[in-house]
This record gives C-alpha cells, sequence and structure tokens, in this order.
C-alpha cells in the first residue's frame, strides 16, 4: 500500500458570485490539470443572509456537470427544461449540463440563517460535451451512511466506498466524493483509486495529512525538516491536494476532523473555459456563446 504524499495545501479564498453571493474558492481556473477532471470548488458556508439572498439568478452552462452538497439551508432551483424543487440540509443536485441548459439556484437559509454547502464542478469528456442535459436530485436519506468500527463516519454521494455505493451513478469519469468524520485523535487510512486525482477539503476540526509512506525519521543537526516530510496541518476550509498512491492518511485534531475526499479519473484533454462553459477548443467556446446570442443554446432532445 502506497500512502499518497501531500502536494499542495491550500487556503479557499473569500470571492463573490451570482448576483452578490459571498463564498469561498478552493481552487478553480488556475492549474487545471493537477485537479482534473475537475474545474472549481466553491464553500458557500454563509451566516449572514444579506451576503448570500440574491444567489444565482438564470445563467447558462454547457460541456460541465455541477454537484451540489447542502449542509444547512435550502436552494431553490429551475431550470429551462422544466425542472423544478429544492435540496436541503444533506441533499445532493448532481446536474449534468451537457449540450446547454439555462437554470438559476436561489439559496435560502435555515431558521437561525445559515446557509451551508459545496458547489464542485466536474469537466465532461469531449464525447459527452453535447449529451442531453439531466439531473440527478437525491435526498439526504437515500446517501448510505458507513461507521466505521473506530466511530468513523462516511457519507457516501457517488461511487463505491467500503462495499457501499453512492445513489449518483453514471458519471463517466467514475467520480468518488464521499464526506468523512474521524473522531478526536484518532488516525484513519481510506482507500483511493491509484489512478485518480484526489483532493480533500476540511470543512470541520483539524488534522494532520501524512505525507509519506515511509515513517518519519527523527531530525537532528543536519536533517531539515523539508527531509523528513512532516505530516501537511489542515484545519478548516483548507484544500489538499494529494499525488499519486492508493490511500490517504489523518491524523485527527482534539476536536476531530471533517473533511470531504473526492476523487475522480483525469480526462487529459484540452480545456477552453470561459465563465459558466467549458469546452475543449477555442472555436467550440466562441460557437457556444454565439448560440446563446441567437438563441439556439438550447438543443432539441
Amino acid at each position: 500500500m502506497s500512502i499518497r504524499p501531500v502536494k499542495q495545501v491550500i487556503q479557499s479564498k473569500p470571492t463573490m458570485e451570482g448576483a452578490g453571493v459571498h463564498l469561498r474558492r478552493a481552487f478553480g481556473f488556475h492549474n487545471m490539470s493537477e485537479f482534473d477532471p475537475f474545474l472549481l470548488l466553491d464553500d458557500f458556508r454563509n451566516d449572514v443572509p444579506a451576503d448570500y439572498l440574491a444567489g444565482f439568478p438564470w445563467h447558462p452552462h454547457r460541456g460541465i456537470e455541477t454537484v451540489t452538497y447542502v449542509l444547512a439551508g435550502t436552494v431553490e432551483h429551475a431550470d429551462s427544461i422544466g425542472n423544478n424543487g429544492a435540496i436541503g440540509a444533506g441533499d445532493v443536485q448532481w446536474m449534468t449540463a451537457g449540450s446547454g441548459i439555462i437554470h438559476q439556484e436561489m439559496p435560502k437559509g435555515d431558521a437561525v440563517g445559515r446557509m451551508h454547502g459545496f458547489q464542485l464542478w466536474a469537466n465532461l469528456p469531449a464525447s459527452q460535451k453535447m449529451t442531453a442535459p439531466r439531473y440527478q436530485e437525491v435526498k439526504a436519506g437515500d446517501i448510505p451512511e458507513i461507521t466505521d468500527d473506530d466511530g468513523t463516519q462516511v457519507r457516501v454521494v457517488c461511487g463505491s466506498f467500503w462495499g457501499k455505493s453512492g445513489p449518483v451513478d453514471g458519471i463517466a469519469t467514475n467520480p468518488t466524493y464521499i464526506d468523512v468524520t474521524v473522531g478526536p485523535g484518532r488516525r484513519k487510512t481510506l482507500p483511493v483509486e491509484v489512478s485518480s486525482h484526489a483532493f480533500a477539503y476540511v470543512f470541520g476540526g483539524s488534522g494532520k495529512f501524512c505525507n509519506a509512506s515511509a515513517p518519519l525519521s527523527v531530525p537532528t543537526e543536519g536533517v531539515q525538516w523539508l527531509d523528513t516530510h512532516p505530516p501537511a496541518e489542515a484545519d478548516n476550509r483548507s484544500l489538499i491536494l494529494f499525488d499519486r498512491g492508493d490511500e490517504v492518511t489523518v491524523q485527527a485534531g482534539d476536536d476531530g476532523i471533517r473533511f470531504l475526499l473526492v476523487s475522480g479519473k483525469p480526462l487529459q484533454e484540452p480545456v477552453a473555459w470561459y465563465g459558466p462553459i467549458v469546452m475543449n477548443t477555442q472555436k467550440e467556446l466562441r460557437q457556444a456563446f454565439q448560440d446563446l446570442e441567437t438563441g439556439k443554446f438550447l438543443k432539441q432532445s
């Protein structure tokens, strides 16, 4: 077994999207090959309604999938092909934009004004960029929850993990998307498909992610910490990008740790990206925006 070394620890950065929604971006628009097939991860946890209620009014998507995971509050959605509804605490919406969709997402806080959740963008391979749009909306009760012998808890949104399969299916990049909680002071090793790119995003507590398979040597004079690969500390709103290997190991802090662990098969295809539209070439990107201008963006199924 080979523990994945930590390539980078990134603190999410404040940004603003939609009609004025304050959120934090863990990654997006840069180092795309490092995260392939994923494009962007936004953390929209916010306790101030004025900072999120304006929401994300009608806007287009083509060539990607968006994954919305809600922890508190609700997100009401509607689209150009007649879908509408709301997802609440523990629910997931996996939207495959495919050939094109125009939709809106409007966050609403819970009884005390909290709106907590995440949105992940996943790329579509060239062969599926122009497939028909579809939604997979999954309620909290339909997401498998596993509790290991040591108390570690895992919710399986997508992919297979510890003998359970998530309810989201038919995704080209064969991703695994899990929500992991490790108790205070516990050390836990989790399997990850060796050929996938993988990252973790911490949103509760803190911990240290092991940075090498070999045991750490004791630093002495002449031996620097850099040479011994110490574990990488991560706290709330930290993203950990892993190198290759078939497992990740985390040592939870005094308050435990909760994080998303996401992995997927890299597409290794060219990316032409502007705003909510992601294609393979600049010609395809220009065509998408021309379609928007001429009313041809929505394709007939």
